[in-house]
């Protein structure tokens, strides 16, 4: 150790020489050790059609990084974040994920927006002990299959699908036509909610997947003789906005209902009018919706020029719930990747923009949240004040 003479010398001959003190070299000026560098990566998709969510995903978890990477600072680690571009295909997402894990510096996984990409990706991640904490995946094998290292801070189609079919109920509909997207989220919450509204004495009058994009005229005609009060659509709002104004084309009157894929600005500018009027339930309402997200609201806007997209607050509290584990581990020495999983998971009382968040073994919210809006607008700049009609907080045992 240097005496404290000796540390003013030192600094006077760096001011002198205009050098920058690295991050945290220890000496008697009372800096960290400089450890190196950890990263954070983010997987969504940054193209295509699904690219507004997935952007927001990516900067939601920037932001968060940002916000919470002073104590890993004073600790002597830089953190990075590192976005990957799944676009929504789960070939892309399994590719990136090989080169994520590939990567010894980072520590953790913000991601996926689609369960379909998440569950063979996380497979990858499984293997290599990188911890993964999801803004947004629902389909409940995510974690049902027990994997130590994949949480979600989110709800689960389990629970999201009868909230749909309950919602569906009280609004007087007898008898519910369903389409899904074919992917591991959009049928799974689909036949979650066929199956409840079944029990709960709608009518089905027809359950079908597809793929088709742009003309729906197969699909829509015998959903016009089948004259259903609900139709029910279980996917993205890409594909969802140009069935549903193709459906209203066709003069076909039934109310409109979906999940939390229809939760963007886009379903609107897409489907315009067509869509007003309608409900779709979320696990992650607006971030006016949050009480505590209010100052993340405008910080988002300031750095990003824009209101913050659906789960760009939950990415916000995913990478700062890794910070927090890697920080916590970098205490008792060196973090790796097994470490940061198991403090992840041991994660209990979490104070986050979106709500308190504790993990259960499976790596499930103790307590989850569910909402029911209703779209007011055509207007895409108006999404953020789509109406609360209801909202619940539902544990994953209460399926």
């Amino acid at each position: 150790m240097m005496s404290k003479s000796w540390g003013h010398v030192v600094m006077a001959v760096l001011v002198a020489l205009s050098l920058t003190v690295p991050l945290g070299l220890t000496d008697a000026m009372g800096a960290a050790a400089s450890h190196g560098t950890v990263k954070i990566a983010t997987q969504s998709p940054l193209s295509g059609g699904q690219s507004v969510l997935g952007v927001g995903i990516k900067d939601g978890a920037t932001l968060g990084v940002e916000q919470a990477q002073a104590a890993l600072a004073r600790a002597g680690w830089r953190v990075l974040v590192v976005p990957f571009d799944d676009q929504a295909k789960p070939d892309v997402g399994v590719a990136n994920a090989k080169r994520i894990v590939a990567d010894r510096e980072i520590l953790g996984v913000v991601g996926h927006l689609n369960s379909g990409v998440a569950i063979p990706s996380s497979e990858v991640y499984k293997d290599a002990n990188l911890v993964m904490v999801s803004p947004a995946n629902t389909n409940p094998k995510i974690t049902d299959r027990g994997y130590k290292n994949v949480n979600r801070i989110v709800g689960r189609d389990d629970v999201q699908g009868p909230v749909g079919a309950q919602f569906a109920k009280s609004q007087g509909a007898k008898s519910v036509y369903i389409i899904h997207d074919k992917t591991a989220y959009g049928q799974g919450v689909a036949e979650f909610f066929r199956d409840d509204a079944r029990k709960l004495g709608l009518t089905i009058a027809g359950f079908e997947g597809t793929e088709e994009k742009s003309s729906f005229d197969a699909i829509i005609t015998p959903i016009e003789a089948k004259n259903p009060d609900l139709i029910y659509f279980g996917g993205i709002y890409d594909q969802a906005a140009v069935f549903f104004k193709q459906v209203r084309e066709r003069g076909i009157k039934a109310k409109f209902l979906g999940p939390d894929g229809m939760d963007s600005p886009e379903l609107p500018k897409i489907a315009g009018n067509a869509v007003v009027g309608m409900h779709y339930t979320t696990v992650a309402g607006p971030a006016a919706f949050y009480p505590e997200a209010k100052t993340f609201a405008a910080n988002f806007k300031a750095k990003f020029g824009r209101d913050p997209e659906p789960f760009a607050a939950q990415a916000f509290d995913s990478a700062r719930i890794i910070i927090a584990a890697i920080e916590n581990v970098s205490r008792r020495g060196r973090p790796d990747r097994a470490s940061v999983a198991a403090a992840v998971r041991n994660t209990k009382n979490w104070k986050g923009v979106t709500g308190t968040i504790s993990f259960d073994g499976r790596g499930d919210l103790a307590k989850a949240k569910y909402f029911v809006i209703n779209i007011v607008s055509a207007d895409p700049a108006k999404w953020g004040s789509n109406k609360l009609v209801r909202g619940i907080d539902v544990g994953p045992g209460s399926r």
